[in-house]
C-alpha cells in the first residue's frame, strides 16, 4: 500500500505553506521529513492525517482519495513531541487507549500492552503514572500507544525534538529499529539531518515555502 500527495497545496494566512507538494511513501518505507521552521513538515503531516483541509490536491491511500475519510477512519497513528499522554492514567491504560476505542475484548487489550511495552523495553511499567517517567520514557510510552492498534501508516511528528542530544540519539536507533522490525510505513518529521539519516530509510527535503520536497 501506498501513500501518495499529489499537488497538495495548503494555505495559512494568505501563505502557501505548502505549495504543490507531491510525495510518495511505499508499502513499509520509512521516510524522514526534514526542513527549516516554516516548511509545513507538520502542516503536511495534518494534512496527511485529515486533521488540515487541503485547497488543493489530493492525498491518497492505495489509491483510494481520502478527501471524505474522516481521520479516525484512515488508521493513521500519530506521535507528537510532546506525547500528549493522558496524566489521569497509568503507562498500561494510555498504551490500550486506541484498542479500547476499537472495543477489543479486555485480555486482548492487555496482551497487546504487555507486548508494546516488551517491544519498547518498558515492560514493568504497567502500573507506573506517566508523571513519574522520564521525557525518554514518555516518549516510548506515546509511541507504544499509536502503535498498538497497528496503523498502517505512523506519523512521527519531531518526536525526539525536546530530548537532550545524547537521548535523542540512542532513541533515533530505537525508533529505527522498532520500526522496520514491525514493517511499519512511516513519515518522520525532524529538523535534525542526522536523526533522519538515523531514522528514515530515505529523507526528503521540504523548503520554505517553494516547489515540491526533493528526495535523496
Amino acid at each position: 500500500m501506498t501513500l501518495r500527495l499529489e499537488q497538495v497545496t495548503v494555505c495559512l494566512g494568505g501563505r502557501a505553506v505548502l505549495d504543490a507538494v507531491d510525495l510518495e511513501v511505499g508499502d513499509g518505507e520509512i521516510v524522514a521529513l526534514v526542513g527549516p521552521s516554516g516548511a509545513g513538515k507538520s502542516t503536511l503531516l495534518r494534512a496527511v492525517a485529515g486533521l488540515q483541509t487541503l485547497d488543493a490536491g489530493r492525498v491518497t491511500w492505495d489509491d483510494h482519495d481520502l478527501a471524505h475519510t474522516p481521520p479516525h477512519r484512515r488508521r493513521f497513528g500519530l506521535v507528537f513531541q510532546d506525547q500528549q499522554l493522558f496524566p489521569h492514567q497509568d503507562v498500561a491504560g494510555n498504551v490500550g487507549f486506541g484498542l479500547r476505542m476499537q472495543h477489543r475484548p479486555r485480555a486482548a487489550v492487555a496482551a497487546r500492552v504487555q507486548e508494546l511495552l516488551g517491544l519498547v523495553g518498558l515492560a514493568g511499567f504497567e502500573h507506573r503514572r506517566v508523571d513519574t517517567l522520564s521525557g525518554g520514557e514518555q516518549q516510548r510510552v506515546a509511541l507504544a500507544r499509536a502503535l498498538a492498534p497497528e496503523p498502517v501508516l505512523l506519523l512521527l511528528d519531531e518526536p525526539l525534538g525536546a530530548l537532550d542530544r545524547d537521548l535523542r540519539d540512542r532513541l533515533a536507533v530505537e525508533v529505527r529499529a522498532l520500526l522496520t522490525s514491525l514493517g511499519t510505513t512511516a513519515i518522520h518529521v525532524t529538523h535534525d539531518l542526522d536523526e533522519a539519516a538515523t531514522v528514515g530509510d530515505r529523507t526528503v527535503r521540504l523548503p520554505s515555502p517553494g516547489p515540491a520536497p526533493t528526495s535523496r
